[in-house]
């Protein structure tokens, strides 16, 4: 899959927020760490911190809401379940009071032929597993209770919240590094500094170093992936989670394309890429094999 279709829409989100707060706080003039001297480095990393953690921390109290809404997840009711419903809302809570969580995530179920779960939430006691009505349909009750474990083991890991804590570090740096550049560019020869020529590499450094950014970034999501498969084995048994990423791997065509806010919370990303340092999820293949070899 090309690097359009895998993870490069979920770089231009990440570049437009941080570009957007870019042109705000310049044209509102809000630059603090100025000073008659110079900048004060101190004073532009804290700015830059409290933007760049702000941002992603909103991001992550919102995920859920908008993960409901922009998907069109139908929660589970646990006092009117029935059916598949019950089975499946049963299924996750077993799996939870397993791994030791005391407040169950909410579960649901969005309309979408792809084969697919995710993961979201603020913490472990804001948290949803949602499934596709795809995967409930191409899978048996022993592969869709892997998918399960292995969304669960992202909520236990707490890998949502250390996403967030890392771009927000990354968001950081980039806004520092892309200030500090620009201020010291823009200054010439005899100091005079050109604020219209510092607003344009800020922006344009602001996208570099968020697409270089998203390289360490999707790393992390990569390795999470793994951690997350080693987990479900623990819940569930390794036959189980293997068996799971065996049908995704038979229906790897079917994986959604048009949520990539949210490709790096499904269980799949498709299939592996040329791009592969953009992408959120390693390859299937290489999944299956290191759960074989018993690897982590």
């Amino acid at each position: 899959m090309s690097l359009f279709r895998r993870g490069f829409f979920f770089i231009l989100v990440n570049i437009a927020v941080i570009a957007t707060i870019s042109i705000v706080i310049n044209l509102l003039g809000i630059r603090p760490y100025l000073s008659q001297n110079g900048i004060d480095y101190t004073s532009l990393l804290v700015f830059c911190s409290i933007w760049g953690f702000g941002g992603a921390f909103i991001s992550l109290f919102l995920s859920k809401w908008i993960a409901k809404k922009s998907m069109g997840v139908h929660l589970i009711s646990p006092t009117q379940a029935n059916g598949y419903e019950k089975k499946l809302l049963d299924m996750v809570y077993k799996i939870a009071a397993m791994n030791g969580m005391r407040k169950m995530p909410e579960v649901g179920v969005y309309e979408s032929p792809e084969v697919n779960a995710f993961a979201t939430g603020a913490s472990k006691n804001s948290s949803l597993v949602a499934v596709s009505t795809g995967l409930l349909n191409k899978m048996d009750e022993k592969e869709v209770e892997g998918v399960l474990a292995h969304e669960v083991a992202h909520i236990v890991n707490g890998d949502m919240v250390t996403m967030t804590l890392l771009q927000g570090v990354i968001n950081s740096f980039v806004m520092f590094l892309s200030r500090a550049i620009a201020f010291g560019i823009s200054r010439g020869d005899d100091d005079e500094r050109s604020p219209f020529l510092e607003f344009g590499l800020v922006i344009v450094l602001d996208i570099l170093f968020s697409i270089l950014g998203s390289v360490v970034l999707n790393f992390f999501s990569r390795w999470r992936e793994y951690r997350a498969d080693a987990g479900a084995a623990r819940s569930v048994g390794k036959d189980k989670m293997i068996a799971a990423l065996k049908r995704l791997q038979n229906n790897v065509d079917l994986v959604d394309q048009r949520d990539k806010a949210f490709a790096s919370m499904k269980i799949s990303g498709g299939r592996p890429s040329l791009a592969a340092l953009f992408s959120t999820h390693p390859s299937l293949e290489d999944r299956i094999k290191r759960l074989e070899m018993g690897l982590r």
